[in-house]
């Protein structure tokens, strides 16, 4: 599906503009599973002043949302209505501060982050090495893996509203919970600063080594997914409750439930957004038919469906 060409305009309202605006840009080879329709115009920014200026004059009936890495994202087959803002070269700087202080931007991956950490020898963040997409994903979703969470290392975060000001949060103002954050979801996080300790390099090194092995052996890794579907229900873990439902391996369409670790989706070459999205309502409904328990997406779902 296509949509109105509304780029002209959004030129002729936004002269000082430096960033880039694509009109119906495919976005599923935006994402990591490949998947889902067309944004009506995909925004990169040139930077924070840029997005800033782009947001304070933009038309306030038209919808905006962000995409990162698209590791932990669906983009309906429909596409995304409005302005889809992906942040780009901008947002990738990243470097030491105060000795066991790191700060980044939003786009840098979490990975990076962590491997800047460790060379630096700043420790309590190699565990950003197991989560997958940038930094910007891990501040809106308290991103965590292997016994700690985004909130655990974060100083601060910067970021830019609907209304065009720059914002900066404490973490306290974050308002985090788990995989969850307090922030209005019309911010969308510019830069951050985290705090470790001083540590040793090459233990650092090994503590890191082992969590991709882990992540290697018992996830997915290498196919079209999206990371862990839904979030662990209070007292439970999902990945279980969906072994119990007996899920795993289940199909719809060209999308299933991995075999490896069944809180992973996987496109197997050939899916649609709707696939992949029907394979998690019917896991839900399943585990909460067998178990009680409803699970909630962690994965985040931008876009319409489309219409046939």
């Amino acid at each position: 599906m296509r949509f109105p060409d509304i780029i002209p305009d959004l030129k002729s309202q936004l002269p000082q503009l430096r960033g880039q605006l694509i009109s119906n840009q495919p976005l599923a080879e935006f994402t990591w599973f490949r998947v889902g329709g067309r944004a009506q115009v995909l925004f990169m920014p040139e930077d924070e002043a840029d997005l800033a200026d782009f947001l304070r004059q933009l038309p306030t009936e038209i919808p905006v949302a962000v995409i990162g890495l698209g590791s932990n994202l669906i983009v309906r087959d429909g596409g995304v209505p409005g302005v889809v803002v992906r942040l780009g070269r901008g947002f990738s700087d990243i470097a030491m501060e105060d000795r066991d202080r790191v700060r980044s931007g939003a786009a840098v991956p979490d990975v990076k982050v962590a491997r800047t950490a460790q060379e630096a020898g700043v420790a309590g963040l190699s565990f950003m090495r197991g989560i997958p997409g940038a930094i910007g994903g891990a501040l809106r979703m308290n991103g965590g893996a292997y016994g700690r969470e985004t909130k655990d290392a974060l100083v601060s975060a910067r970021g830019v509203d609907r209304a065009g000001n720059i914002r900066v949060f404490t973490n306290a103002e974050m308002g985090y919970g788990y995989r969850s954050c307090g922030v209005a979801e019309d911010v969308i996080f510019t830069q951050a600063l985290f705090q470790g300790s001083a540590g040793d390099p090459a233990v650092i090194a090994q503590e890191m080594n082992r969590i991709t092995e882990a992540r290697e052996a018992t996830q997915p890794i290498k196919s079209r997914t999206g990371g862990s579907t839904f979030k662990n229900p209070p007292g439970h873990k999902a990945w279980q409750l969906i072994e119990a439902a007996g899920c795993r391996g289940l199909v719809v369409g060209d999308a299933q439930v991995s075999e490896l670790h069944c809180n992973f989706l996987i496109n197997r070459g050939n899916a649609t957004a709707a696939d992949i999205e029907t394979l998690g309502e019917t896991v839900r409904a399943r585990v909460q038919e067998s178990s009680g328990v409803a699970l909630d997406w962690e994965i985040k779902r931008i876009g319409v469906p489309a219409v046939h």
